[in-house]
């Protein structure tokens, strides 16, 4: 199997590419790999969708939370489309399918694994407790229907306040591999909503209950551990995260590891993102993610650019704002 570099390839190639090529085509891209998240909300800009914008601010990939996997709900994303000179460009939502005409990266869908019975006896929530749509469950009838809309990948853990635990995690990959297989990448792990279980690398979890962790959610089928930036969680250093990434590499080579910048940092000064992008990379980490929460629903976009520049350089970067189509 030979597939170029995600980093590098143009849109042609990356359509082209099945689940398992793509796996090949980050690890290939040696630790250079950005991830926007997107929250579905309303344009930042009228004249261009969020995914759209976050491509053109240099992330490779696209991982869009609050996704509703019932049809008949509207998504919360927006695409302006032309309807001849009588009605002029008109905005609908749009779905993923819609999303990929204009969108040249992959594009990833984010589901629940929250529950609401650990939230009740909570004495902290960070938003308060409101129960999950059974549209963005991480349920099998949900995974066979992001399959069918030709998500890339699905990212399984759960929003701060969603009283997601470990075993809920485990769980919901299970049932994902049972139902994609090799045809959707799984990405699984906790970055986040630390208060219910410590999230993993937290020196409170301890390495070994980490590491532990981490085995089982391989073992059942995790093409990609999800683990805090450091800097973005509050005691969560780079030699946690570099020990971690260290073992996931090696207990099952070709495992990628994704690096998540969140917590609302995404919204920082661009030497903050720079800072914490840098470390990011000195972890080993395959893929470097940055949180929705800059701005409505996306990073703040030059923040996106920064890490970009950070962690990939002006040729790669200006190659993804300026080539992709091709």
């Amino acid at each position: 199997m030979s597939v170029m570099r995600l980093i590098s390839s143009s849109r042609s190639e990356i359509q082209s590419m099945s689940a398992k090529e793509l796996k090949a085509s980050i690890k290939g891209s040696e630790g250079r790999v950005i991830m926007s998240q997107l929250g579905l909300h309303s344009n930042v800009i009228r004249d261009a969708s969020n995914p759209e914008l976050a491509q053109a601010f240099g992330a490779d990939m696209i991982m869009i939370n609050g996704y509703p996997m019932d049809k008949d709900v509207l998504t919360g994303c927006e695409i302006q489309k032309y309807h001849g000179r009588e009605l002029g460009w008109v905005t609908e939502a749009a779905r993923l399918s819609d999303l990929k005409q204009y969108v040249d990266i992959p594009m990833g869908i984010y589901l629940e694994c929250g529950n609401p019975e650990v939230m009740k006896n909570q004495e902290v929530t960070t938003y308060g407790w409101k129960e999950i749509a059974e549209c963005r469950k991480a349920v099998k009838a949900n995974f066979a229907k992001l399959k069918d809309e030709g998500a890339a990948f699905v990212v399984l853990a759960g929003n701060p306040g969603s009283g997601t635990t470990y075993d809920n995690i485990i769980q919901a990959t299970r049932e994902a591999k049972e139902v994609v297989g090799d045809d959707v990448l799984i990405f699984a792990g906790k970055w986040e909503d630390g208060n219910i279980q410590p999230i993993l690398g937290d020196p409170v979890l301890g390495q070994v209950e980490s590491k532990r962790i981490i085995t089982e959610l391989i073992d059942v089928g995790a093409d990609c551990i999800t683990l805090a930036m450091p800097g973005a969680r509050t005691g969560i250093s780079t030699e946690d995260i570099r020990e971690l990434t260290t073992f996931i590499h090696t207990y099952k080579p070709g495992t990628l590891v994704l690096s998540f910048l969140d917590g609302s940092i995404e919204g920082a000064d661009e030497e903050t993102i720079r800072l914490c992008s840098l470390e990011s990379k000195k972890t080993g980490a395959d893929i470097h993610a940055i949180g929705d929460a800059g701005l409505h629903g996306i990073a703040v976009p030059e923040d996106i650019y920064t890490m970009a520049i950070a962690l990939k350089g002006r040729r790669l970067t200006w190659k993804r704002l300026a080539g992709s189509r091709r």
